[in-house]
């Protein structure tokens, strides 16, 4: 994609971001001063509860009607607002941008969180992944829009091999996104364990095509691995075909309940669609996002 392919997906991702975020409110809060609910205290104007006063305690929080009434000093506590921390990370293999309609929507995904938390004054880091290596995202690159050139080429012994998720650092309570087609083998459990680490929030973003979640071949075909650039020909009966779509469904239902099972928001997000639709019909019935 070439930057104004990219400076459209951009587009499309502030006008899906004025309306839906990330889930922020659904989310208990520790760190650095902000607009969102803690789970501390601090001075905010949304009144938590009362202690005893202690010496060396702000004299502004005391609440002078209960001492005018008992003798007693005791302390206004007020909920604590504080930042949002988001670690995004972004599965660069090839498969996520073979094709246009697929490439774009990635994109959007990308800008579209990170639309998100700029919005919502959150911190993010964003790492890429390919194949078994990773790569921390200088923020400057999503702003210039080169950010697909330097994690496309992030070099990998194995371009095929599933995302090796323990390269990448996560930050204590934050919620991590991973946006990826998840068209790789192997388990989902070590990756999902990473992600859940340190009380991290997880939320699976997966783009797809309606040309490979059900396609309609049928007769002769060279096949492209989009990973190792190989070719293979195929003859594709309607047996074939049942046992390709089998093991498509049986694929993306492993991940349905081992992501269930680590208490994550997944949502797949078909391509097709524009951004905000599909964001709207498949992302906020499970959590994943939430209105504005």
């Amino acid at each position: 994609m070439d930057r104004e392919t990219l400076q459209q997906a951009h587009t499309a991702a502030l006008t899906a971001a004025a309306h839906l975020r990330l889930p922020f409110r659904s989310h208990t809060w520790k760190g650095q001063t902000g607009e969102f609910a803690g789970s501390g205290t601090g001075s905010s104007l949304d009144f938590q509860d009362h202690r005893a006063y202690s010496p060396g305690d702000d004299p502004r929080h005391i609440n002078w009607q209960a001492y005018a009434r008992t003798g007693s000093y005791s302390m206004k506590l007020f909920r604590e607002e504080v930042r949002p921390v988001i670690d995004l990370i972004i599965d660069t293999s090839e498969s996520m941008f073979f094709l246009p309609a697929k490439a774009i929507r990635t994109a959007e995904l990308v800008y579209f969180i990170t639309e998100s938390c700029a919005a919502a004054g959150a911190s993010l880091t964003t790492h890429a992944t390919r194949g078994n290596a990773a790569l921390l995202l200088d923020p400057d690159t999503l702003r210039n829009h080169t950010w697909l050139d330097t994690a496309r080429h992030l070099p990998a012994p194995d371009p095929a091999a599933a995302p090796d998720l323990s390269k990448v650092p996560v930050r204590a309570n934050a919620i991590r996104v991973f946006i990826s087609d998840l068209l790789f083998p192997g388990n989902p459990e070590p990756i999902l364990r990473h992600l859940g680490q340190r009380h991290g929030t997880i939320i699976l973003l997966a783009p797809f095509l309606h040309s490979e979640a059900r396609p309609d071949w049928s007769g002769n075909f060279e096949f492209i691995d989009a990973e190792r650039r190989s070719r293979h020909p195929h003859r594709i009966d309607p047996a074939t075909l049942r046992r390709y779509l089998a093991a498509y469904t049986a694929h993306f239902t492993h991940w349905k309940n081992i992501s269930r099972r680590h208490h994550s928001a997944f949502a797949r997000i078909p391509a097709e669609q524009d951004l905000s639709t599909a964001l709207h019909k498949e992302a906020v019935p499970t959590r994943a996002l939430e209105p504005c």
